[in-house]
């Protein structure tokens, strides 16, 4: 299965091809394919509507039948639609309000799809058997805990269904059989707060990934059971300045994701068939004590660069796909054959009369206020100079610990060539540099996220790579609040911002446990409705209520009428508060809001309209900056 795009056109088309001695077909060789075959048509399927969005696609085990999760609003409610790939004929669509993950059952006649409640929380996982009307669906399970949310996804084997519930502190996983569904799931092991773990079945036993020993995680094997984390035994653990983040299980290896020193990295560990089959006349008590597992070989990386692993759902693979990008390298899928160690360039993402030559970057390390180094990746322009005269852009995020990877895009590279310095940063509250570094940046600690953007950025004007008059700063989401965070703290330092669908009434949101994801958000941001400590700190912090009477940068607000994460109403009061107190000239420093009226979280959903959207994002900040003309 691959997709396909074209130029004109807004969304890509999924086809497939038949299996041939399960060997990849020559991906530079698809241009032109007889035999391919449609699976869907998103071009066709958006017809006369202004947003289209999947919840994601899944053929069914037989190979005859798809399922689509389809939502036309961008409110991310989704309508379940079954059809035959061959027939081009929809076999069932009763099924409406479903949200994330949809998975098959091993004879192809049931899908499993999840529910979210009133405040957008996903919280039942649910049985489909085609044909049927809606309301015989059966509930598989049920998460009442409004701090946990559920999903799910099929493994690679074909076996289970992993459902997974989990709060940001604490998590519990259920097997599902797909051969029966209905039977009672196994719990792998019974939810501790504080005790965080992921599954991964491995063919006769379970990898998990889990913090009950060490807080950047370590990988175990376990039985395929309820069981106790004093029962898993430890196959890798991390090493210094080491996060181990995620595992993927195949026949004959399987292929860990971790942080080493700030940088992504994949290991590949081989599975011993062989020394896994007990000797003559002997047995095992449980296949996970077994030595299956060889030692693990560490795929060669590019420095600077953001490797993550490419979405394979063949348990027989024989190599993994990695995908590798940096701020300058455009996105490079490659493959790692396990038994030889050869590596393949699949396919590199064309960027039309790009070279890298053209660009610098390089990493730095800023000093917080508080003395911590926090890391920048940075680009330029091939011989630039820090003389203090650049235009810069400044980006960041800093929650949830999500790392803030430097990835490839054309529009990094349109700011490059109009002479922009580059800063881009990894403050705490991500996941850039482990577990210290997210709990760091959260809670009662929160705002070192928004101090150590500002020394990111003083760092910038004071080592002259940016002139003190035009730096531009960007942030999206949470990372919306650490724009508005940032200029209510040093005002004086952006020249103009631009804050998508940005958190900025924190406090009020996080109050009101009846909005969409906020029970949930307790552990990341602290409860106010509970603690009058934690009601202060985020008061202290939230934009909307630390507006100043000052001069602030041009301001840029962009939101979307059906976003249920953050609704519109909060850039909506913040741009209104701000244009009563900010001192601004409205003329050179205007304080603007802009809402999409059918599209969500994501903005628009087309290409073309999602490029159309950046331009003007782009366009105004690079006037705001005065760095609209290509340099040399």
């Amino acid at each position: 299965y691959y997709r396909r795009t074209w130029e004109g056109k807004e969304y890509p088309a999924v086809y497939r091809l038949r299996d041939v001695n399960n060997t990849r077909p020559d991906v530079a060789a698809l241009s032109v394919v007889p035999s391919e075959e449609l699976v869907w048509d998103g071009n066709k399927l958006s017809a006369g509507k202004e947003f289209f969005s999947t919840s994601g696609f899944a053929p069914s085990p037989n190979g005859r039948l798809g399922a689509l999760g389809l939502d036309f609003s961008g409110d991310e409610h989704f309508t379940l639609r079954i059809f035959d790939i061959q027939q081009r004929s929809i076999i069932d669509d009763v099924v409406a309000g479903i949200g994330y993950g949809i998975a098959w059952t091993a004879d192809s006649s049931a899908v499993v799809y999840s529910r979210v409640d009133d405040a957008w929380r996903s919280w039942q996982i649910w049985l489909h058997r085609l044909g049927t009307p809606s309301s015989e669906d059966v509930l598989l399970c049920q998460e009442d805990d409004d701090r946990f949310d559920l999903w799910h996804a099929p493994s690679r084997d074909g076996r289970w269904i992993v459902v997974t519930s989990a709060s940001r502190t604490t998590t519990e996983v259920r097997l599902i059989s797909t051969a029966q569904p209905e039977s009672e799931p196994i719990v792998v092991a019974h939810r501790t707060a504080g005790v965080e773990y992921t599954v991964e079945p491995a063919g006769d036993h379970l990898l998990i990934i889990h913090n009950v020993n060490v807080p950047d995680f370590e990988l175990a094997a376990a039985p395929i059971r309820t069981s106790r984390p004093e029962e898993w035994v430890t196959l890798l653990a991390p090493g210094p300045r080491e996060r181990i983040g995620e595992v993927d299980a195949f026949g004959t290896f399987a292929v860990v994701a971790l942080r080493s020193n700030g940088e992504t990295e994949l290991r590949v560990l081989p599975r011993d068939v062989e020394a896994a089959k007990p000797a003559a006349g002997t047995s095992y008590a449980e296949p996970h004590e077994r030595k299956v597992w060889g030692e693990p070989v560490r795929v060669p990386a590019q420095e600077l660069s953001t490797t993550e692993l490419y979405p394979c759902p063949y348990w027989d693979s024989a190599d993994i796909v990695y995908t590798t990008e940096s701020l300058l390298t455009p996105p490079t899928q490659r493959s790692y054959n396990v038994a030889t160690g050869e590596e393949r360039t699949l396919k590199v993402q064309e960027a039309v009369g790009y070279d890298a030559h053209e660009f610098v970057e390089e990493g730095v390390w800023v000093t917080a206020a508080d003395g911590t180094q926090i890391p920048m990746t940075i680009a330029y322009k091939a011989g630039a100079r820090p003389d203090g005269t650049h235009p810069g852009w400044l980006y960041g995020y800093g929650s949830y610990e999500v790392a803030n990877d430097p990835y490839f895009s054309p529009r990094h590279i349109a700011m490059l060539r109009r002479g922009l310095v580059i800063g881009w940063t990894h403050v705490r509250g991500g996941g850039e540099m482990g577990r210290a570094w997210y709990d760091e940046g959260k809670l009662l600690t929160k705002k070192n996220t928004f101090s150590d953007f500002v020394a990111c950025g003083q760092w910038l004007i004071d080592n002259g790579w940016v002139a003190s008059d035009r730096l531009a700063g960007e942030g999206r989401s949470a990372g919306g609040l650490l724009i508005g965070a940032a200029i209510n703290q040093a005002p004086d330092l952006f020249r103009a911002v631009h804050a998508g669908v940005p958190f900025v009434d924190t406090l009020t949101t996080i109050l009101n446990p009846e909005l969409p994801l906020t029970a949930g958000e307790w552990e990341e941001w602290g409860n106010p409705i509970e603690s009058e400590a934690v009601y202060e700190y985020i008061k202290s912090y939230s934009p909307v209520e630390n507006v100043r009477r000052t001069q602030y940068p041009a301001i840029l607000a962009t939101t979307s009428l059906n976003d249920i994460r953050v609704f519109y109403v909060e850039p909506t009061k913040w741009v209104q508060i701000l244009r009563e107190k900010a001192t601004n000239d409205p003329t050179a420093r205007p304080i603007l809001e802009k809402i999409e009226m059918v599209a969500g979280h994501a903005g628009k959903s087309g290409r073309e309209a999602r490029w159309q959207s950046q331009a003007f994002i782009l366009a105004w900040l690079l006037d705001q900056i005065g760095a609209t003309e290509l340099i040399g």
